[in-house]
């Protein structure tokens, strides 16, 4: 049977994908929790952010039923996964590899319906085309604060920055941004969540981006 709330529990504090689902008009239930995020050994880059999603999820769900959903972001720059700089050196070590290159974004979200003993587990990759910017532009971003917080140490929202090279880019913005919310809007149909209407619009709307992936992305299958 089709339930028809948006309510679900979000397992992440962080703040780009809370402000994303209320663009979309979903009203989470802030469950955040907080796990080892290391690889594997062995494990590639899309198997680990899927751990990290589900054992996320997981551990938020409870005995009060609610969808969980769960979900990681990780950069990839060959085969280097980049997480959260440590400190400003390590932030501008990474957005000088990045300068000018294309690298990989990887989103994985994961649901666990514990009410009907069910898992779905769902990933986007966007390629990602950096600009070319000087060392004075990435002292000065960095000392604002911004990377510090973001896996890769940037974030394709900062306008001021403006780190990306929109214009070359042909994939998710909200997925680079941290949560890919067209994949999110099928994960959550497929589990029988009613969801609000033309987030795609909404998205594109907050984010000024003209985006050609979302009815692929709608029209396909998990």
């Amino acid at each position: 049977m089709t339930r028809t709330t948006y309510d679900f529990k979000l397992a992440s504090g962080s703040p780009r994908r809370q402000e994303l689902l209320e663009i979309a008009g979903w009203r989470p239930f802030l469950n955040p929790v907080k796990i080892e995020e290391k690889p594997n050994l062995s494990e590639d880059p899309l198997s680990f952010a899927k751990r990290l999603a589900l054992e996320k999820a997981e551990k938020s769900a409870g005995l009060d039923g609610m969808i969980v959903l769960g979900a990681d972001t990780i950069v990839i720059l060959g085969d280097q996964i980049l997480g959260k700089p440590e400190d400003d050196r390590h932030a501008e070590f990474m957005l000088e590899a990045l300068c000018g290159k294309v690298h990989q974004v990887i989103t994985a979200i994961a649901l666990v319906d514990p009410g009907h003993d069910r898992i779905l587990v769902d990933t986007c990759i966007t390629d990602v085309p950096m600009r070319v910017f000087n060392p004075n532009e990435i002292k000065s971003y960095i000392a604002a604060g911004s990377p510090l917080d973001k896996a890769g140490a940037y974030g394709i929202q900062d306008v001021e920055f403006h780190p990306v090279n929109l214009d070359k880019m042909d994939g998710c913005f909200a997925n680079v941004m941290g949560l890919p919310l067209c994949h999110l809007e099928r994960a959550l149909k497929s589990v029988g969540l009613v969801t609000p209407e033309n987030i795609y619009i909404k998205c594109m709307e907050h984010t000024k981006y003209n985006c050609q992936v979302y009815q692929r992305i709608l029209q396909r299958e998990i």
